[in-house]
């Protein structure tokens, strides 16, 4: 069975639960169909995998604390914008494709170094290989931000793209759902939750997980849906944020810029307005980067000596002093004694803290260590 069939299968399966009256004698009914659906899904997926002859995408090392990938349509703008945020020079011209490989450049803002990718165009048809697409997702599942440039002249085609990458298996704005699975022996499928789910939501969830395995004990700590199951249980999803830029917004009055981010706003997206060729907005959007990667800046001070205030240690929300320590010298957290900190997370001055003291944005850190 070739892709295009399972599709139409899978489509002919949605219309019939769909048709069906929701009741609690079609709910096992209902039930069957959606195992039926997922185990079509991993059909399509096998193929859209190994039917591209792509079998590598592009490479690029990544550099700095972070790496954001500039997703669009063909001369969107990509290109354009990378020059402006970076420096580098790229080809720039008004036809379609004219960046055929991943061109990075490097972002210095607020102290963090940020490699921007400026990848080919995303089309519709990209997951299953269509203008080099399967390359150009595997680039894209590599990175730690996803920024998406829609032209403010034409078409929206946010929901093309977004729809390739969740069937390329990127889950955007997402957390991996609190689910862990064991395998087993022996016993079948077991399901465990420590949330309220009824018999019936029980049986669906265990007939979609019987697609994949045979015997195995599931533990559910939050209130799923039968996807979200289906993406722990292929345990090769890619959860990343994303956000949404409008560029050329200098081609629109301020009526139709506002409508058009409304429009974004309303289907769940963070969205800002730019003119990468007029330079407009591109500090807010270096602002939007920098918060969406959940970068924090801490200043180091050495002993006896006084804090640099212009080169922070980048780190993330939530990182300890521990993750300051790995992120200096692989030995320093072998090696280490006490910090000290002041700033936003110190309940006074200079408090003597550990390894598990979790930092903010705007500390001033010392890391004692044995000679």
């Amino acid at each position: 069975m070739d892709l295009s069939e399972i599709e139409k299968q899978i489509k002919e399966i949605e219309e019939e639960i769909f048709n069906t009256q929701k009741n609690k004698a079609t709910e096992h009914h209902i039930g069957k169909l959606k195992a039926k659906i997922a185990k079509l899904r991993r059909e399509a997926e096998k193929i859209r995998q190994g039917s591209t002859g792509a079998k590598e995408g592009f490479y690029v090392k990544k550099t700095g604390d972070a790496t954001v990938a500039l997703v669009g349509y063909p001369s969107v703008g990509k290109s354009t914008l990378l020059n402006k945020l970076t420096g580098a020079k790229t080809e720039i011209a008004s036809y379609e494709f004219t960046t055929l490989t991943v061109i990075p450049g490097v972002m210095k803002h607020k102290g963090a170094y940020i490699q921007v990718l400026d990848l080919p165009g995303l089309i519709k048809g990209a997951s299953s290989g269509k203008g080099r697409g399967r390359e150009v997702l595997s680039a894209v599942r590599n990175v730690d931000l996803i920024v998406f440039l829609v032209d403010a002249e034409h078409e929206n085609s946010l929901q093309i793209m977004s729809k390739e990458l969740h069937r390329a298996g990127l889950r955007l704005n997402q957390e991996r759902p609190d689910v862990k699975i064991k395998k087993t022996g022996q016993g079948g499928i077991t399901i465990i939750s420590t949330v309220d789910l009824s018999k019936i939501e029980m049986n669906k969830l265990k007939m979609i997980a019987s697609q994949y395995l045979i015997n195995a004990q599931i533990v559910i700590r939050e209130k799923i849906t039968e996807e979200q199951l289906e993406d722990v249980l292929s345990d090769n999803r890619v959860y990343l944020p994303a956000f949404v830029v409008i560029n050329k917004e200098d081609k629109l009055n301020k009526k139709e810029l506002l409508e058009k981010t409304k429009k974004v706003k309303k289907n769940g997206w963070k969205v800002i307005s730019i003119s990468a060729k007029e330079e407009k907005n591109l500090d807010v959007l270096k602002d939007m980067i920098f918060s969406e990667l959940k970068f924090i800046r801490v200043y180091m001070k050495p002993i006896g000596g006084k804090a640099d205030m212009n080169e922070p240690l980048i780190l993330k929300k939530g990182d300890t002093v521990e993750d300051a320590c790995k992120k200096i010298h692989r030995d320093f957290k072998k090696r280490f004694r006490y910090a000290t900190v002041s700033g936003p997370s110190a309940k006074h001055d200079i408090q003597q803290v550990g390894l598990n003291h979790v930092l903010e944005d705007g500390d001033i850190l010392t890391i004692v260590v044995s000679r």
